[in-house]
């Protein structure tokens, strides 16, 4: 996945509580045995005024103008502003993947849902949980002002604004570590592929049956 140090972008303000999954993306797209493709089904229900399926050309679908993401002012972002418990519902791990793949890097609300919470750094989005206050602040700021961006800086571990405020968060030491480094699970067991392949080549010398094939 893609390394996160420090991401200035647009940020989007989704002013809903309780966005579960599903709204993330609806379940007919949970059909593809792809990781890819998810992201012009985000919001899938709130963005189009039709019901969506998997294949369908969305150039030709009616869109919602009133949905934030439809608005032209919030082409383009990066950043989603959300409220208290963000992410709720089913487990799906297509969730996170139809937000990268849309063009977020993070999202920033009061709380989230256990296990999105979880999935967002397995696929290198970063969830930011900033007080109700603060994250108040950041909407008004953002609907109050076109273009408003924003700046993460995770070393740091900052969301910094326009106007210079600065607002701290906080972050396990190990997934820091990934995020910075762009490792989720298959890119940490990858460090150690030497080791691996020298262990396997060990164990054939020791267990030489094990390299036999099954034929017919």
């Amino acid at each position: 996945m893609d390394k996160f140090t420090v991401h200035s972008g647009l940020a989007a303000p989704l002013d809903r509580e309780n966005v579960d999954t599903d709204a993330i993306i609806p379940k007919q797209f949970l059909k593809s045995i792809k990781r890819t493709g998810f992201g012009p089904n985000l919001f899938d229900e709130w963005r189009y005024k039709d019901v969506g399926q998997p294949g369908q050309d969305n150039s030709k679908r009616p869109l919602n103008p009133d949905f934030v993401l439809n608005q032209p002012r919030y082409q383009g972002a990066s950043i989603l502003l959300a409220r208290n418990n963000f992410g709720c519902g089913s487990s799906r791990e297509h969730a996170p993947w139809a937000l990268t793949q849309y063009g977020f890097r993070a999202v920033i609300a009061p709380s989230f849902a256990d296990i999105f919470f979880n999935n967002c750094y397995k696929n290198g989005l970063l969830p930011v949980a900033l007080t109700d206050l603060q994250v108040d602040h950041l909407f008004n700021e953002t609907m109050a002002f076109p273009g408003y961006q924003l700046t993460i800086d995770l070393d740091r571990q900052v969301v910094v604004t326009p106007g210079g405020d600065s607002y701290s968060f906080d972050i396990a030491p190990f997934r820091k570590y990934c995020m910075l480094n762009g490792f989720d699970d298959i890119g940490l067991t990858l460090r150690q592929k030497d080791k691996i392949k020298s262990y396997e080549a060990e164990r054939l010398t020791k267990m030489p049956w094990l390299g036999n094939r099954v034929v017919g």
